[in-house]
């Protein structure tokens, strides 16, 4: 994919002006398997940061260890934007 058209599809979901108008993007733009499958990959993600081993996310989600291994491998050597958003959803609960 060129690396144009990534920006673009940042700027047209930055341009979305609430949570509700980004779901209905969401919507249009993906399949349901397609947003399923980001849900999914979320809360793969979400279990790990919270301390559950790759082999219960396995089970729990129904998902392949490739799958959790790709989210844990992302967490321990990407640049900490899954922590970051993951800390911002947490503080927003807590208040």
């Amino acid at each position: 994919m060129e690396a144009r058209w990534k920006k673009e599809l940042v700027g047209l979901i930055g341009s979305a002006r609430n949570k509700e108008e980004i779901g209905e993007l969401l919507t249009a733009l993906l399949t349901p398997a397609e947003h399923d499958e980001l849900a999914r990959r979320w809360q793969i993600v979400r279990r790990l940061i919270e301390g559950a081993t790759q082999r219960k996310v396995k089970e729990e989600l129904k998902v392949s260890i490739a799958t959790v291994t790709r989210g844990s491998r992302e967490l321990k050597y990407g640049k900490g934007i899954f922590q970051k958003f993951y800390k911002r959803l947490r503080d927003k609960k807590s208040r």
